[in-house]
């Protein structure tokens, strides 16, 4: 059986490379990535493959069994991104594609929930057997901010007292490689999340407990953290995007506690305590 994962030089991919390591013979691996040179280090076969390309996508798909698609992370069409993927796939014969998603997927309200809506959509009337996995939010999208936030002694946010069910990307990795490698996924779609949710203010609090200053956490209207987090340098589209996935939180669109992620792969998943650490 050959896997081959899209996005292979990502933080999602280079992980998810990782854990199919140790569930597939290396061999059966393929790394598909936008420029080979990049991925050399990844220690699997490359072929050279671009979202944008809907050109040679079939030829670069030609004999795999499973075609793991990570989501792009270029919001400039990325609906029909993903289309054509998925359309190459189905040319080029690939078995089964297991899809990177959101969590609660078409009854999520976010903004960035749309393209993976779309997705879906496209990938069950395509015909090619699929597995959805929803992920929630990674607990990395909170981490890169520690460093200013110990600094200034507060987080802010939108997230009121909305409880996130976040696991790290190498929680959601091992996922991957599980329903990737192993039989019995097929149809299946999977919400995913951390066992323990927290609120903005828990992590807040870890992280000062952990840093051994206080550190607080600041709610914001909506349209304050967009300007915000666009005033650090985010693109105006993306700070609003970002504002709105917090101000959904706050009223539960990340919250998941049905522990598939942990009985998934057989394992607890990351405590928060240990993400932080590991950050700080």
């Amino acid at each position: 059986m050959t896997i081959a994962i899209t996005g292979a030089t990502g933080q999602l991919g280079r992980l998810a490379i990782a854990a199919l390591k140790t569930r597939s013979p290396q061999s059966n691996l393929i790394g598909l990535v936008r420029d080979p040179a990049k991925g050399a280090d990844l220690g699997v076969p490359l072929r050279a493959f671009d979202y944008h390309q809907a050109a040679g996508q079939t030829a670069a798909l030609e004999g795999v069994t499973v075609l793991v698609l990570i989501s792009s992370n270029d919001f400039n069409d990325r609906t029909g991104q993903h289309a054509n993927v998925i359309a190459a796939a189905k040319a080029a014969g690939v078995g089964r594609i297991v899809y990177t998603s959101i969590l609660k997927g078409d009854a999520s309200p976010m903004i960035l929930a749309q393209d993976h809506i779309a997705t879906e959509v496209a990938l069950k009337a395509s015909g090619v057997p699929f597995t959805i996995l929803r992920n929630g939010w990674y607990t990395e999208n909170y981490l890169g901010a520690l460093a200013g936030a110990v600094a200034h002694g507060s987080l802010i946010g939108s997230g009121g007292e909305g409880c996130v069910s976040a696991a790290t990307r190498a929680d959601y990795a091992e996922a991957i490689a599980v329903v990737a490698a192993e039989p019995g996924h097929e149809g299946k779609i999977y919400e995913l999340g951390g066992d323990t949710a927290f609120t903005p203010a828990e992590l807040a609090a870890e992280v000062s407990r952990q840093a051994g200053k206080p550190v607080g956490y600041v709610n914001l209207p909506q349209a304050d953290y967009a300007a915000a987090l666009e005033g650090f340098g985010l693109p105006a589209a993306f700070a609003a995007t970002l504002a709105d996935s917090d101000a959904h939180a706050a009223k539960g669109a990340l919250f998941d506690d049905s522990r598939t992620l942990s009985r998934l792969i057989g394992r607890p998943t990351t405590p928060l305590a240990t993400a932080v650490a590991a950050a700080l």
